[in-house]
Parts: structure tokens; sequence; C-alpha cells
């Protein structure tokens, strides 16, 4: 395999500041704290946090592009606006998602963006004071937070395929293993499985192994 040294970096996923000094063909790659690997921001921290920020970002710009043009135009049917938002909006700001630490300040985020574009569609502002539920019922859209949930149980589904990892973040680019960061997407996950009845993934020893 040849790498290119000029489209590659080194960063070291820990808490602390660890220099690492890696060479290919003798010559020594940069070291970077952050880095963009299909689209998707990591940092050396190992947290999510800064891309969730860029991908709220991203999908604001789409809202601001497509205001006019789409979201509010009248010509415009509600079928074909929800299939804008289907098609490019909403996966613009949930793309990468099964990596997500979903804190009470993502949900609250992702349902303010949702939702911005979701009223308007329904002819309606933040004043009007109609329960988001009521909104998405009546478009026929389901909540994007029930969309991230199952995409991540998804994925760990995908990681348990492998019965030869003693645990299934060991190898996953960009994640700490449980006893190294308790609290962050590990917990997550361990609560979705919990909530859908599937017992929880992880061994006394934080190993995988499921209790349900």
């Amino acid at each position: 395999m040849r790498v290119s040294t000029s489209k590659s970096k080194a960063m070291v996923l820990d808490r602390k500041n660890v220099a690492c000094t890696l060479q290919v063909g003798g010559e020594v790659l940069p070291q970077v704290e952050e880095f963009k690997y299909l689209g998707v921001l990591f940092t050396s921290e190992g947290r999510m946090d800064r891309e969730i920020d860029r991908r709220i970002g991203a999908v604001a710009a789409v809202m601001r592009s497509m205001y006019r043009s789409v979201v509010v135009k009248k010509e415009l049917s509600r079928k074909a606006k929800l299939s804008i938002y289907q098609s490019i909006y909403a996966p613009t700001l949930t793309y990468g998602h099964e990596l997500w630490v979903m804190t009470e300040r993502v949900r609250s985020q992702i349902q303010v963006v949702e939702m911005s574009f979701l009223r308007r569609v329904a002819g309606r502002f933040f004043r009007d004071r109609v329960r988001r539920s009521v909104t998405r019922e009546e478009l026929g859209v389901e909540p994007l937070l029930l969309h991230i949930e199952r995409g991540q149980l998804r994925w760990l589904g995908h990681l348990f395929l492998d019965a030869s990892w003693t645990s299934p973040w060991r190898g996953v680019p960009g994640m700490p293993h449980r006893e190294e960061a308790p609290g962050k997407t590990q917990d997550t996950l361990e609560r979705l499985c919990l909530s859908a009845g599937l017992g929880t993934p992880w061994g006394p020893s934080g190993r995988a192994g499921g209790s349900g």
C-alpha cells in the first residue's frame, strides 16, 4: 500500500497532549489535533462536539440558501418541500451521527434545527406555540432524534457482528475504550439498547457481551 505523505497527518487520540513522531519513507508526518476523514471531523480528544456544531452550521447554510426558493415558496407543493427536506436538509444535519454523544444539549439543538424547517413548511412560526409532535404528525414526518437513535443502534449491531472483538470499540477510529471515557458515546448506545429492550451490551468489566 502506498501512502501519500502530502495528504497524510498524524493524530493521537488521547485527552493529554502526547507527542507522536510518525515517519513514512523517511518523511515525518505533521501531527495535528483535528483531522477530517470522509467528511467527519475527528479531534485528538475523541469528542464529537465540534463536528456536531459543524453539522448544525452546514444545515443552517442550507436553510438560508433554500429559504425563499423552497421553504416559503407558495408555488412549491408541500410534498416537494418535504422531499427536499428528506433528501438534502436532514442528511446534511445527521451525516456521521453514529458516533454522536446525545446529550440533552445536542438533542435540543437538533430539534430546534429540525423544526425551523418543518414549521415553515407547515406555515407556522415558533410564536404560534404549536407542539412539535402536532407539526410532525400533520406533515407525516418522523422525529430526527428517532432516526438518529435507529442509526446508532444499527451501527452498534455492525460492530457486534465481528465476534472476534472483545469490545465493540476496539479498532474503531476515534473511539476510546469504555473504561477510558465513561459517560460518552458508549453510554449513549447503552441507553438506546436498554430502551429498545435489548439489555446492556457490556459485561461487568466493560467488555461486549450483553445481559438482555
